[in-house]
């Protein structure tokens, strides 16, 4: 009997994993053993998902039927363990996600993403840098109401950034991938992982960052917290990645005058702005107006009090209303409900596994052991961000990551003297920027590295390179403007 849907080798070893904590592995000293076995269950359902021993929603119900039934949140009371094993279907941050990707969908099915980018290609595609900058900018205008990565960079850029690269004679293969594709295709996986780090709503695990903060510090992070404290160093590296690449690794074609004549005659093909296309821009500044929390600068009644998920129903229902959206298109948006699903797996685990000690626990220790080396907690910072983002190698997906690491690194940070807020926006920023240095490191990585323009050495060296400058460019971005806002 074969399982296509299985991996039997990963899923082994994630079995292994689990009963490794359960029946080999004594808990530590002042760790409670359901704790301790819940651990198990959660760091075996991250090997799994490492691993793709299943689908990653499949993973997750296996995490969620294993928490339910061996109750290691409330032992003796199924009912309970039961209830907790559901509760991260109540989190309105990952329904906030969820309805985020069907309001993405309006983008694609209107076509109002693709007219954005080849308008910006229109204004700046004179030059092949211009082109770069102009998808770089759509780029950006898309990922606040975008929350997939895969969807922004796979569904919307790719197809452009392929057909103005082969509109220039530009193709996958050794004797022209250099001439134009090569370079877009990097700047264009650069500039995704970029804007991912620029809104919580830029990409699907954004969340668990601003979860994990709340857990561990008691601090709230809203959209517009996230959104202004990056706006600054995202902008910064826009502007710098795109130029540094060009001048280390140049495309052969350095002016590109057709590809404006190319997205106005697409343009063109697409006529006018069409009514669902009127809709879709009201409905995406009708969300920047809610997340950025106008309607509460603007009165001080409970009413205009919105919350950033209400906000999105709000949105959803304009676009249901209209007739943008069906609800066939909903159902068929897999990836929001794949999403909601796991999520809330993931985000139920890490939260009990805060409430029991858990992560007290490992921050302890680190703490103990980094302390040790008596370090002050910039220094401290620094090396924890550092592991942080280079243990990302290890990792195929920037959920599985931030689930397993960014609540332990932390809460070892904070423990350490970190100023709370800025080590837990900037490790969140570090948690989708980590994902530069390989070709399997998010979800548009396959979809980009698979379209055959750059060499997997070429990715890894040039992912290596603008992931230090990453570093750089938003310590300073930061530094300054957080300064400015009086962060410190």
């Amino acid at each position: 009997m074969k399982l296509p849907h299985v991996k039997v080798v990963p899923a082994v070893i994630a079995f292994i994993v689990t009963c490794i904590f359960w029946f080999v592995i004594a808990p530590p000293e002042g760790v409670d053993i359901n704790a301790w076995r819940l651990l198990g269950i959660f760091v075996g359902t991250i090997v799994a998902i490492i691993g793709k021993a299943l689908p990653i929603g499949g993973a997750a119900m296996i995490g969620i039927l294993l928490v339910a039934i061996t109750q290691v949140t409330n032992p003796g009371n199924p009912g309970k363990a039961m209830a907790d094993a559901l509760s991260g279907y109540s989190n309105t941050l990952i329904w906030l996600i969820g309805i985020s990707f069907f309001i993405s969908r309006g983008f694609i099915k209107t076509g109002l993403g693709a007219r954005l980018a080849y308008h910006f290609v229109k204004m700046f595609g004179k030059k092949t840098l211009g082109i770069s900058y102009g998808l770089s900018f759509a780029e950006l205008v898309l990922s606040p109401v975008m929350p997939s990565n895969t969807a922004r960079g796979g569904g919307v850029m790719y197809p452009i950034n392929r057909s103005i690269s082969e509109s220039m004679g530009s193709y996958p293969d050794e004797t022209s991938r250099r001439k134009l594709g090569a370079f877009l295709t990097l700047v264009a996986y650069q500039i995704n992982v970029i804007t991912s780090a620029m809104f919580i709503t830029a990409t699907a695990p954004n969340p668990l960052v601003t979860a994990g903060i709340r857990d561990v510090a008691k601090i709230d992070v809203s959209w517009s917290d996230w959104a202004m404290a990056a706006i600054v160093p995202g902008i910064l590296a826009i502007l710098i990645i795109p130029f540094v690449l060009y001048k280390l690794y140049p495309p052969e074609i350095k002016e590109t005058p057709n590809a404006a004549e190319y997205a106005k005659k697409k343009l063109q093909e697409m006529g006018p702005i069409k009514l669902e296309e009127w809709i879709m821009i009201g409905v995406f500044f009708l969300l920047l107006f809610i997340w950025a929390g106008v309607p509460k600068l603007i009165s001080s009644s409970p009413l205009f009090d919105i919350d950033p998920t209400a906000g999105a129903f709000v949105g959803l229902s304009v676009l249901l209303f209209s007739g943008v959206l069906t609800w066939d298109d909903l159902l068929k948006e897999k990836g929001a409900w794949d999403t909601v699903t796991w999520f809330a797996s993931l985000v139920m685990m890490a939260t009990f596994l805060n409430k029991l000690g858990i992560i007290a626990w490992f921050s302890n220790t680190v703490q103990t052991d980094i302390a040790k080396m008596g370090l002050g907690w910039v220094e401290a910072s620094a090396i924890l961000i550092v592991l942080y983002v280079y243990i990302h190698y290890l990792f195929a997906s920037n959920t599985a990551h931030i689930s397993a690491l960014f609540a332990s690194f932390f809460g070892v940070g904070v423990a350490l003297g970190a100023p709370p807020l800025m080590f837990g926006l900037f490790l969140g920023f570090a948690s989708s920027l980590c994902a530069s240095i390989t070709h399997y490191g998010t979800g548009s990585a396959p979809v980009l590295f698979g379209a055959g323009y750059v060499s997997m050495g070429e990715w890894w060296k040039w992912g290596l390179v603008v992931s230090i400058l990453n570093l750089i460019v938003w310590v300073i971005g930061c530094a300054g403007w957080w300064k400015v806002l009086g962060y410190w």
